[in-house]
């Protein structure tokens, strides 16, 4: 039986597959690339991109809310229904504008998840096609909560297209999805609940910002169960409960919607990846520095369901796809995964953002470290928006001046970020980023 031979077959399409089957491409490599969901990826059709529109409106009621009696005079009227509309413009014509710019550049394309038979062979829409490399690229997926009535749950991708709200919303989980998804829908006139088997939300950023961001959700309504570890959910008339186990007692929590935002996991388990013999963690595909595969020489992996050292985020599945793609081509200059400090965001409002080190972590490298926390709701920027959180912390090493890690929590802290990111990366000195000249008034002060 004559098999097709490629190249280079790439598994996924989203911003780190297609970025890597269209550098391939571009040096007259065969190329293949397949998925199982729609082309375009996650962070294009059902993350970030659309999930910041819904964003947008909520920040005009947040900013219109604070303002009201300020020259606001009432609270604007909104429509969900044309909000998603909006939203479609820029989700709805993903798919097939991908799918037509990869044909047109002549990679072959497969609409299903294809299955490892060997190290070099894969069986995809039945058939079988054999690969020089293969780069794994299919990002991450919700983790399923493996509890009775797990079928009644919905998960982000339903939140994202929802054409009508409920009076009510119950979310599992308040790590960024949760959080997010809870702001958006509690601004939008939804009675939530946040349940977490967790003592506190947001366990992987600073603790002191975050609980601003507590304080910030409760003053909109927003009800938080914590030490709470989901145990069922049962479909009533009208509503669904959940039964949850809070520190040894049963309690129960009801909402016309209840939500699954736990977590998310590589998406791998369609790969049959012990064919291949491809190692693999509960964090992605093991890879090395040149992320190539620990097991599986002629296996490449990268964006989210790599288990590199890079945050599962848009801007570093770009970076790593861009390793990849110089350890595939025919080049003598090989990159190899850097990882300078990462930033983050929470698009709650206020916005939570944080780069470079916590102060826990500071101390465990043997830092001696200035720390600078405040909440200054009195500068400027904040007290002519009304905005009564508006916080920082700073992390600096005492020796150097060097700043080691930035967390920040207000409007447009994810714009304010940045200049951390450039300062860490940069190794600007505070003294010497001090001695810059910025517009006056900014948002970072």
């Amino acid at each position: 039986m004559a098999f097709k031979e490629f190249d280079v077959f790439v598994i996924g399409t989203g911003t780190a597959g297609k970025s890597v089957a269209k550098s391939c491409i571009a040096e007259g490599m065969s190329v293949a690339i397949a998925d199982n969901r729609e082309f375009g990826g996650t962070c294009a059709n059902r993350g970030c991109d659309p999930k910041k529109v819904l964003v947008g409106l909520t920040e005009i009621l947040d900013r219109s809310q604070k303002m009201l009696g300020h020259g606001i005079t009432k609270m604007p009227e909104f429509s969900w229904e044309e909000l998603q509309n909006f939203k479609k413009t820029f989700v709805d014509a993903v798919p097939a504008a991908t799918e037509k710019d990869l044909k047109k550049l002549g990679i072959e394309m497969y609409h299903q998840s294809p299955k490892f038979l060997d190290k070099n062979t894969l069986s995809v829409e039945g058939k079988t096609v054999k690969a020089k490399k293969i780069v794994i690229a299919t990002g991450n997926k919700a983790l399923e909560l493996k509890i009775p009535g797990a079928e009644h749950l919905k998960i982000s991708d339903d939140f994202l297209s929802l054409e009508k709200l409920p009076e009510t919303m119950l979310f599992i989980g308040a790590g960024y999805i949760g959080m997010e998804f809870a702001h958006i829908a509690a601004r939008c006139g939804v009675k939530v609940t946040l349940v977490d088997a967790k003592p506190r939300p947001l366990t992987n950023f600073d603790e002191a910002m975050v609980k601003h961001i507590v304080t910030a959700s409760e003053e909109i309504g927003i009800d938080f169960i914590f030490n709470a570890k989901a145990a069922s959910v049962e479909k009533l008339q009208k509503n669904y409960r959940l039964t949850a186990n809070q520190e040894g007692k049963e309690i129960s929590v009801k909402a016309e919607m209840i939500f699954n935002t736990a977590g998310r996991i590589p998406s791998i388990e369609d790969l049959d990846l012990e064919k291949g013999n491809v190692a693999f963690t509960k964090k992605g595909i093991s890879v090395n520095e040149k992320l190539q595969n620990t097991t599986n020489e002629s296996v490449f992996a990268c964006g989210d369901v790599s288990d590199s050292k890079g945050l599962p985020l848009t801007p570093l599945s770009s970076q790593e796809a861009r390793v990849v793609t110089s350890q595939l081509l025919d080049k003598q200059e090989k990159e190899e995964a850097i990882y300078p400090p990462q930033p983050s965001v929470v698009f709650t409002l206020p916005n939570l953002a944080s780069v470079g080190l916590s102060e826990k972590e500071a101390r465990e490298k043997g830092y001696e470290i200035i720390v600078e926390e405040k909440l200054v709701p009195k500068w400027f920027n904040a007290k002519r928006i009304n905005a009564k959180i508006y916080a920082y912390k700073t992390i600096v090493d005492k020796k150097t001046g060097l700043i080691l890690g930035a967390h920040l929590v207000g409007p447009e802290a994810s714009e304010i970020i940045n200049m951390f990111v450039m300062a860490i990366c940069g190794k600007l000195t505070c003294e010497n980023l001090k001695k810059n000249d910025f517009c006056l008034p900014n948002l970072g002060k």
